[in-house]
């Protein structure tokens, strides 16, 4: 053990004593009776920029806000790490000047006593786990639950930590398809986190044939035939690569985006908000957004540009 153990205390090996098993929380106990009054659902529009979402002039879901939607900034540029902020109560922020980190956190976490509908959270509960999903299952009393559309969320990543139900949709696109299976409790409030793919590469509602849509493989392509694109971890240049989309390809596809979100606010959010229960509040908003020509530069991820952050953000009650 030598100077380092005898630094920090380690006792030798032959005198120490079994180390006790930590408790587990994986399932947190049980479940408390409900502290909140409100099911509260925060909806992620995938990639969705918030130019593309007010191009498409909305007027069945801005009925949350009264037609006011904020332009917000996502903590990450890709699906993954946004949602995981998103997760930890970091939903997207406004970018504010002249002001500590550390008072607009304080700020934006009071606004959840308004969404949950809570006469006062304690916010320090939240430590360690700085985990949502924790919070509202084991302190609040929430049923947890998760319905995405994107694999890289599927619920074998870390992302399905205290959900009572998760799933990975069977179509990237098809948000009416979440809607069948939401259900709520007359007992205790509900939380749903939606991560809706129609507005995500290729940008395609369900109706679509498959064969119309453009086509680049998303991370899980990636990773599915990164083995025999770099055997022995050197990769084969003459490997043909997609060609990078001229500019009226790029403006054609912020077209279909455009085209996703009006079909989101005519077909999808008017079933939404007409089941939801009472005392229901809501949050809309994106992941990221994307980038179609700008600077040079097409979707999102290893980006660095102003309108990979740019994301609408509305919220509100229906009644």
């Amino acid at each position: 053990m030598g100077l380092i153990g005898n630094l920090f205390g380690n006792k030798p090996a032959a005198n120490r004593p079994p180390p006790r098993p930590l408790p587990r929380r994986d399932d947190g106990g049980p479940r408390p009776e409900p502290k909140a009054k409100n099911n509260y659902i925060v909806i992620t529009l995938d990639s969705c920029r918030y130019d593309s979402f007010m191009a498409a002039e909305p007027n069945n879901i801005t009925k949350l806000s009264g037609g006011k939607v904020e332009k917000r900034f996502s903590y990450a540029s890709w699906t993954g790490p946004s949602h995981y902020n998103l997760l930890m109560g970091l939903l997207p922020h406004v970018s504010p000047q002249h002001e500590f980190a550390s008072e607009y956190y304080k700020e934006d976490f009071l606004n959840y006593n308004t969404r949950f509908g809570t006469d006062g959270m304690e916010f320090a509960k939240l430590v360690p786990s700085l985990w949502m999903p924790t919070y509202l299952r084991n302190e609040l009393g929430y049923i947890t639950n998760a319905r995405v559309s994107l694999p890289v969320l599927n619920s074998k990543t870390n992302i399905n930590k205290h959900f009572d139900s998760f799933k990975l949709m069977d179509s990237h696109n098809d948000m009416g398809a979440m809607l069948d299976t939401l259900k709520f409790s007359d007992d205790r409030p509900s939380f749903y986190m939606l991560n809706v793919g129609e507005t995500h590469y290729p940008f395609a509602t369900p109706d679509e044939d498959p064969k119309d849509w453009p086509r680049i493989s998303g991370i899980h392509g990636v990773f599915k035939h990164l083995d025999a694109n770099a055997p022995g971890g050197k990769l084969i240049k003459d490997v043909e690569a997609p060609k990078f989309f001229d500019q009226e390809k790029l403006d054609e596809l912020r077209a279909r985006q455009i085209h996703t979100v009006k079909y989101l606010d005519q077909e999808v959010f008017p079933k939404l908000y007409d089941m939801v229960p009472d005392n229901t509040f809501i949050t809309v908003t994106a992941d990221h957004g994307e980038l179609f020509g700008e600077s040079g530069y097409f979707g999102h991820g290893p980006i660095m540009h102003e309108k990979v952050f740019e994301v609408p953000f509305l919220e509100g009650k229906l009644r």
